[in-house]
């Protein structure tokens, strides 16, 4: 492999590793960025120096970027919404009232159209699920080169600043999603009419088996959608602006053609991140109607 080809694929996965913080045995060596060995003498919590050491971390580490930047986007989220409801008046509202009641009949009219059942609770999910996942989705547009310098400015060895990026978060909030839609389909149908629709739908008694690996495949199927389609598309895209950052770097020709790049690619993902939020809300909003439709 060429060095400049090493340094692109260095620089890839410096900036798709995320700031992992986890346990180290007793025993472990370890080997900072400037070269320098160190044998650990007993289990070390710490921050991972390197994508190695983050996978010997095991199960039990955390994305300490990927849940910071998720736990201060839902703040600012309820934040802002909560200082509109505050100083909501009935007169000639200020342009920020004005557009959170455009977001807040927006989800209304989207609530209205795909749930036919009564939960006062749908419409807030509704709405937490679009603007959470909006904001973090949102993200993607700091340049990537931005936030590794502030990190490395911080003296962090990595930082992921888009939380959409990173599976566990995607698949953290489709699991607490699929969570709901078991209490409600428990909760409306019954325990006996949750199992049974699991069991009796589509075929009927005889087709059991049959019924019970649709039913299981379509119920699982759920989440990992969910959790799968953001993650998908959100990495993808955030391997491109990599990829077009890497061309800054090819001379001053390439430098400028990788300007016009980012500029029409950071345009229309403005689309895709946007776009990305409406499904996930969407699809919670059919998946919570399914769990209170009743069948007889």
């Amino acid at each position: 492999m060429s060095e400049a080809a090493h340094s692109s694929s260095d620089y890839i996965k410096h900036h798709l590793q995320n700031l992992t913080y986890g346990k180290l045995p007793a025993g472990y060596a370890r080997e900072d960025h400037a070269g320098k060995k160190e044998v650990l003498q007993q289990d070390t919590w710490t921050l991972a120096q390197s994508a190695q050491e983050a996978k010997d971390m095991g199960f039990w580490s955390y994305n300490v970027d990927s849940l910071g930047m998720s736990i201060v986007l839902g703040v600012l989220f309820l934040f802002m919404f909560r200082r509109v409801a505050k100083s909501a008046s009935t007169g000639v509202p200020s342009g920020w009232q004005n557009f959170v009641e455009w977001i807040i009949e927006f989800i209304d009219t989207s609530v209205r159209g795909s749930f036919s059942g009564k939960n006062p609770m749908v419409a807030p999910l509704a709405l937490t699920v679009f603007i959470w996942i909006f904001l973090m989705n949102l993200m993607d547009l700091i340049a990537v080169d931005h936030a590794s310098s502030a990190a490395k400015w911080a003296g962090l060895p990595f930082f992921k600043v888009v939380p959409t990026t990173d599976p566990n978060i995607t698949f953290g909030m489709a699991i607490a999603v699929f969570l709901m839609i078991i209490f409600y389909s428990i909760k409306v149908k019954g325990l006996g009419g949750f199992l049974g629709e699991l069991a009796f739908q589509p075929f009927g008694k005889w087709g059991m088996p049959a019924n019970l690996l649709l039913e299981g495949v379509n119920l699982i199927a759920k989440p990992i959608s969910l959790a799968l389609r953001l993650f998908g598309n959100m990495y993808a895209g955030e391997m491109i602006f990599i990829l077009i950052a890497i061309m800054y770097g090819a001379g001053i020709g390439f430098g400028l053609f990788a300007g016009v790049l980012q500029w029409a690619w950071a345009v229309f993902h403005i689309l895709i991140i946007t776009l990305q939020a409406f499904i996930f809300m969407t699809l919670t909003i059919v998946y919570m109607d399914m769990a209170h439709q009743e069948h007889h």
